[in-house]
């Protein structure tokens, strides 16, 4: 909030990311009533139109035309009265999606850079079969974010570029991300310098171009654990990353929550909605619906029903799972690891929903 305190903007929030549920979409943009506190019975001005005043309340139309808008609320005419500022983005193409995205990736990397000289393609790799297998099914795209190491010897410059054209062939839905240097620690970004980041993840970048072609990156990505200081998103926004997928407290139960360096008074209102803008770093938070390794195949459709069932978290769907439980050998291996995942796309199908990527349109939209 600019000016002062004396008025405020409570609808919509700053950062918000509003859609046609937010107000009365027409070709001609988003009209959205904007309401705020104010001095009792003052003359209020948004966006330069006079407001409707009650008592120490107001509200005003405002006419959404731009992916992103500024709204000012002030009492009087001149620069220095009274005022407060907030900024707000527009999904514009607003409809029913989901994006899948897999996290702490390296052991399918390693499998195929060990059976290079046998494997015929990259989806003879039982990982990449499965969802290959889903996007032949249900049009399913996928990100899989990837370490630089496993916790053995296997790093990516061991990865063999033999394949680098069936990369490029599958890169409209099959996508590569930085993730993290490797599973362990855990939340290697929490007190990570800008510097640390910005090198591991120009390394990973440049292998991946290597491998497998720039196609197949994506500005958008996870942090390890999803917790992480300012200057480590800093880093990866400077290198292209709009966006992070957020483990709120609200699908992500974990105390002290991981939801990034989102202040505590930020998170409530963050994760009521699909997606959330930090206007002062210019990156958005997308929060998770499901993360599918953490519910069983039979509750998976209810739990994907309430989320549907909310207006604020009905249009994209966040869904997820971790690569690590699909192998027998995994302490924590899951036996339906497939089935979780494909009845989690099966529902999301079924309800109506588009396999996207973020990188299309505006969030897929």
């Amino acid at each position: 909030m600019d000016g002062t305190a004396s008025i405020i903007i409570t609808s919509p929030q700053n950062g918000d990311i509003l859609n046609h549920l937010d107000g009365e979409q027409a070709e001609r943009g988003l009209l959205i009533e904007v309401t705020g506190t104010c001095p009792s019975n003052a003359e209020v001005r948004v966006n330069g139109r006079n407001a409707t005043v009650r008592g120490a309340a107001f509200k005003s139309m405002l006419l959404i035309v731009n992916e992103k808008t500024r709204i000012r609320a002030c009492v009087g005419s001149r620069q220095d009265d009274p005022h407060d500022d907030i900024q707000v983005l527009w999904d514009r193409n607003c409809l029913k999606r989901y994006r899948f995205s897999t996290d702490d990736n390296i052991w399918f990397l390693r499998d195929i850079a060990q059976n290079a000289d046998t494997y015929k393609s990259i989806f003879d790799n039982p990982y990449l079969a499965l969802w290959k297998r889903l996007r032949d099914l249900y049009g399913t795209s996928v990100q899989h974010n990837i370490y630089w190491q496993d916790e053995a010897d296997f790093e990516l410059p061991r990865m063999p570029d033999k394949f680098r054209a069936e990369w490029q062939d599958n890169a409209h839905w099959l996508k590569l991300a930085y993730h993290a240097l490797a599973n362990e620690p855990a939340y290697p970004h929490e007190n990570a310098t800008y510097e640390d980041v910005a090198r591991v993840f120009e390394d990973i970048t440049s292998e991946i171009i290597r491998f497998a072609g720039e196609e197949v990156l994506t500005s958008y990505t996870t942090l390890h654990w999803g917790r992480a200081s300012r200057e480590a998103c800093r880093a990866v926004r400077d290198r292209g990353i709009r966006g992070l997928a957020c483990p709120f407290p609200d699908t992500w139960p974990v105390d002290p929550h991981i939801a990034y360096y989102l202040p505590n008074e930020v998170i409530p209102h963050a994760q009521s909605r699909d997606y959330w803008w930090d206007a002062e770093e210019d990156l958005i938070f997308i929060a998770y619906d499901i993360n599918c390794n953490g519910v069983a195949a039979a509750d998976i459709p209810g739990r994907l029903a309430v989320r549907a069932a909310d207006p604020h978290h009905s249009q994209l769907m966040e869904v997820m799972i971790h690569e690590q439980y699909f192998y027998p050998d995994y302490r924590a291996y899951l036996p339906d690891y497939a089935d979780r995942v494909e009845t989690c796309v099966r529902w999301l199908t079924e309800a109506g929903y588009r396999s996207v990527q973020h990188d299309d349109g505006f969030l897929g939209a």
